[in-house]
C-alpha cells in the first residue's frame, strides 16, 4: 500500500491589549490593572508620564543577551525583549496569551513626539531558508495586503535622547487565538520587537528573543496539505469502490481519472508533474486489477484525523457517483460504502440520503433495506411502522413533482416501502 500512495502523493501533487510601560512598584501596578480593564490603560496612562521613572542611560557598549531572566544580567544599554507565556481575562473569559516584556535603552536623535511599537513573529523551528511568519486570524493585527501578524501600537512621547528602563516591563499582550501558526506541535518562534518614529523614519531601537512553544492545532501550512493529502487519499478509496466487486469498468475509472485531473492541484504543475500523475493513476488501476487491496478503515482514519466533515461528506459522495458510473450498484460496492459512512464518522441519516438521490433503488442489483430505507433487523415493528410511515410521505409527496426522474424515483420507492411494510410489518 505505501508504495502505491507514495506516486500518488508525488504527482498528485480585540481590540488590542496594550499596557505602556510603568515602572511603579509591583503593589501599584497590580492595583491599577485590578481597577481598569487592559485596553483602557493607554488613555488613562501616558509613557511620557511614566517615563519620569526612567534614568537616562549612556549609549550603548555591547550586545544583549535576549534569552537571559534577570535584568542584571543583561545590557541595559540597549533593548532587550523576553516572552512568558500567560493570560488575559477579559469579563468572564480567559485566553492564553504571550507576554513580552522589554527592558534596556531606547535611543533617539532627537526628541521624538510620538513613538510606535512593532512586534513580528516568525516561526524558526525549521531551517533557515524555511522559516515561515505567524499570521493573524484577526484584521487589526494583519499587515497591509497581507495576513501576516504585526502588531503595532502607540507609545507616546519619548522624552529623552536615550531612555532606560530598568526592569523587566510587559509591552503587549499577544492573544493565541489572534494567531496562525505555520505547523502544529513543538515549535521555536523569534519575537521581534522594535520601536520607530510614528511620524516615519528609522528604527529607534530592536531587539529579539525566542520562545518554545507547542502548538495544539494544525497550522496553515499543515492544513494545505492536509487538503492535499485529503483528495490523494479519496482517490483511492474511489479506486477501492471500484474494485470492490474485482472489476473495474472502464466508466468508473474514466470517472476517477476526470475527478483527479480537475481536484488535484496541479495549477502550477508542470507536464511533466502531469505526466507523473497519469502514471500514479495508472499504477493504482494496475494494483487493483491485481487483485491487490488497501487497509480502507486505516485510510479513512486517517481522513477523520485531517479533513473537515464537509470534505468527509465530499469523497463519499465522490465513492457513490463510482458506484454510479456503470449503471448499477453490486452488493459489495454498497457494504464498502456502508463502512467508508461508518469509518467516516458522518451521520447516518444523511449517509442514507445520500444514498437515495445518487444511487436510485432500481440501480440496486440487491435491494438492501437498511441502506436504502433505515430500517435495521433489532427495530421494533412499532418503531420499524413509524419510519416507514415517515419515508412514505417523503416520497409520495414526490410523486407529482414537476421532474420525470424524480416521479419515477418516488414511484419505486413507494413499492420498495410497501414491500419493506409487508417484510417488517406484516
Amino acid at each position: 500500500m505505501d508504495k502505491l500512495l507514495i506516486p500518488i502523493l508525488i504527482g498528485v501533487a480585540a481590540s488590542a491589549s496594550m499596557i505602556l510601560f510603568s515602572l511603579f512598584n509591583r503593589t501599584k501596578r497590580a492595583e491599577l490593572v485590578k481597577r481598569l480593564r487592559s485596553e483602557d490603560l493607554i488613555s488613562h496612562l501616558s509613557f511620557s508620564g511614566l517615563i519620569n521613572h526612567i534614568k537616562v542611560a549612556p549609549s550603548p557598549k555591547a550586545a544583549p543577551n535576549p534569552c537571559a531572566e534577570s535584568s542584571d544580567e543583561l545590557d541595559l544599554s540597549v533593548l532587550n525583549c523576553r516572552v512568558k507565556l500567560s493570560k488575559q481575562q477579559d469579563g468572564d473569559c480567559v485566553s492564553d496569551a504571550f507576554n513580552v516584556e522589554i527592558c534596556g535603552s531606547i535611543h533617539a536623535p532627537r526628541d521624538v513626539q510620538s513613538a510606535t511599537l512593532k512586534i513580528s513573529i516568525v516561526d524558526v523551528t525549521d531551517t533557515a531558508s524555511e522559516r515561515n511568519p505567524v499570521k493573524a486570524l484577526v484584521k487589526q493585527w494583519q499587515m497591509q495586503d497581507s495576513s501576516i501578524f504585526r502588531y503595532n501600537a502607540k507609545l507616546g512621547k519619548l522624552p529623552h535622547q536615550v531612555t532606560t528602563i530598568p526592569n523587566w516591563t510587559s509591552i503587549a499582550m499577544l492573544r493565541l487565538d489572534w494567531l496562525e501558526l505555520p505547523r502544529k506541535g513543538k515549535r521555536e518562534l523569534m519575537f521581534n520587537t522594535s520601536i520607530f518614529p510614528a511620524e516615519g523614519g528609522e528604527q529607534l531601537a530592536c531587539a529579539r528573543c525566542y520562545f518554545a512553544y507547542h502548538n495544539r492545532y494544525f497550522g496553515y501550512l499543515d492544513l494545505k496539505e492536509n487538503v492535499q493529502r485529503t483528495k490523494n487519499l479519496a482517490v483511492t478509496l474511489a479506486f477501492a469502490v471500484s474494485a470492490a466487486d474485482n472489476k473495474l469498468y472502464g466508466s468508473e475509472i474514466e470517472f476517477i481519472k476526470n475527478w483527479a485531473r480537475e481536484n488535484i492541484d496541479l495549477s502550477e504543475a508542470s507536464n511533466k508533474e502531469r505526466r507523473k500523475l497519469e502514471k500514479a493513476l495508472n499504477e493504482t488501476i494496475a494494483f487493483f486489477r491485481d487483485g491487490n487491496k488497501l487497509n480502507n478503515y486505516d485510510i479513512c482514519r486517517e481522513i477523520v484525523q485531517i479533513a473537515s466533515l464537509a470534505d468527509r461528506y465530499d469523497i463519499l459522495n465522490l465513492c457513490l457517483y463510482v458506484a454510479q458510473a456503470n449503471g448499477s450498484v453490486t452488493t459489495e460496492e454498497l457494504n464498502l460504502l456502508k463502512d467508508f459512512a461508518s469509518w467516516l464518522e458522518v451521520d447516518t441519516n444523511k449517509f442514507r440520503e445520500m444514498v437515495q438521490k445518487v444511487l436510485p433503488v432500481d440501480m440496486h442489483e440487491v435491494k438492501d433495506v437498511e441502506a436504502i430505507l433505515g430500517i435495521t433487523s433489532d427495530m421494533s415493528k412499532e418503531k420499524a411502522r413509524r419510519h416507514l410511515n415517515k419515508e412514505y410521505s417523503k416520497w409520495s409527496a414526490r410523486v407529482a413533482n414537476s421532474d420525470p426522474e424524480i416521479q419515477n424515483q418516488a414511484g419505486q420507492m413507494l413499492k420498495f416501502i410497501a414491500q419493506a411494510r409487508s417484510q417488517y410489518i406484516g
